[in-house]
């Protein structure tokens, strides 16, 4: 098996969404890069598989999801987040910071046109 069949547990993660041979399936660019994120993170060993399973599964039994689980990967990202934050790696207020600048660049990016952290009229 070469290094590019060989499947991260990551992929196992609970409930995420897969195609029909099993591969992940991602609504949007964003959600996929935050699963790439997550998996280079645990191979540098910032984080077990079991520690990642037990921080997502909980993030994704919090009241007031989305019934059709189309929220799944602002769960992950929540849960990312968090473990981030808690270990020590990140700062939750500049998460918060970015996360809303991105929103306002979002905001002020023409349709159809790439949206880039410097649209953000703010920056």
């Amino acid at each position: 098996m070469s290094a590019c069949e060989t499947s991260s547990p990551l992929a196992q993660s609970p409930q995420l969404p897969t195609s029909a041979d099993g591969e992940p399936v991602f609504p949007e660019p964003w959600a996929a890069e935050a699963f790439a994120m997550t998996v280079h993170l645990h191979e540098k060993g910032l984080f077990s598989w079991s520690e990642w399973a037990e921080v997502l599964s909980a993030e994704l039994h919090k009241p007031g999801r989305a019934e059709d689980g189309s929220d799944y990967f602002d769960c992950w990202v929540a849960a990312l987040s968090g473990l981030l934050v808690s270990r020590g790696i990140a700062d939750a207020n500049l998460i918060l910071d970015l996360q809303r600048s991105w929103q306002r660049a979002a905001e002020a990016t023409p349709h159809g046109k790439p949206i880039l952290l410097q649209n953000d009229p703010q920056r």
